[in-house]
């Protein structure tokens, strides 16, 4: 039974995903800790991966259709990386199970749900229909940013929030890629940050694995029902009422962010 509560949670967090294009990580890891009771450490490092495997197959189709801007991805993943890998270190010297690396991830990860359903509840209230694309000649100016290490500074930011967290690579990212490119529709931001998702969390999962902070037997449990969620709720984006989706997930997100920092 416990089981198949599993797969159904993986079904139901893929389908949210694939109707709104919320990060998993967003959703799976407080409903890991709170729902099933998971150690916080291994909720993350098993979500990271989760969210590494589900991202790959949108990044594919994605630059299939060449809406990925590469040079993007790459400058943020140089601040990224190194960030989570830096974060891994100390996690490894720590100890991910320790006390005190413990209160750093539920306080953590209450903040970045707190951030991510701000970013959430603003999209829904105030996000407005936005080109599908930009003319080729204005592409390369959309795709400066407004100072060369403003990429790998939050990039940083991202990969060390991402994997003390999970969260942070979804609504938090595109917020912060809106910043720093304010020119590049938001189409490319989106495809851009779930592109640069995928080597961020499968770097931070990896790591995570290596320091015994990933749960394999659930991983794939969860995996078995998120694949068919995406695929359902892809289908059906366009008959669901998008805007009150995200208000209502922003409003579960702000209250399951409230209540780590409150433990």
């Amino acid at each position: 039974m416990h089981d198949f509560a599993f797969v159904f949670a993986g079904f139901a967090v893929g389908l949210v995903v694939g109707l709104t294009g919320v990060g998993g990580g967003s959703l799976m890891t407080p409903l890991l800790i709170f729902f099933f009771g998971i150690k916080p450490h291994l909720a993350i490092g098993t979500d990271l991966l989760f969210a590494a495997f589900t991202k790959l197959g949108g990044t594919v189709s994605l630059a299939r259709t060449r809406m990925v801007d590469w040079k993007i991805v790459g400058q943020t993943a140089a601040g990224s990386i190194p960030a989570s890998l830096l974060t891994l270190y100390i996690l490894h010297i720590v100890g991910p199970a320790s006390p005190a690396a413990h209160a750093a991830m539920t306080t953590t990860l209450g903040v970045a749900l707190l951030l991510t359903a701000t970013a959430m509840l603003y999209k829904a209230v105030y996000g407005k229909a936005a080109p599908r694309d930009i003319a080729r000649a204005d592409l390369h100016a959309a795709t400066q940013a407004r100072h060369w290490a403003l990429p790998l500074l939050f990039g940083a930011v991202i990969g060390s929030l991402v994997t003390l967290t999970s969260v942070g690579a979804g609504a938090i990212g595109v917020i912060v890629l809106m910043l720093l490119y304010p020119a590049l529709p938001l189409p490319r931001i989106v495809a851009a940050d779930i592109a640069h998702a995928v080597p961020l969390t499968l770097v931070a999962g990896l790591g995570h694995a290596s320091i015994g902070s990933v749960d394999w037997v659930l991983l794939a449990k969860l995996l078995a029902g998120s694949l068919p969620g995406i695929w359902l709720g892809s289908r059906l984006v366009n008959s669901t009422p998008d805007r009150w989706i995200r208000s209502l997930l922003s409003l579960l997100l702000a209250y399951a962010g409230a209540k780590l920092i409150a433990i």
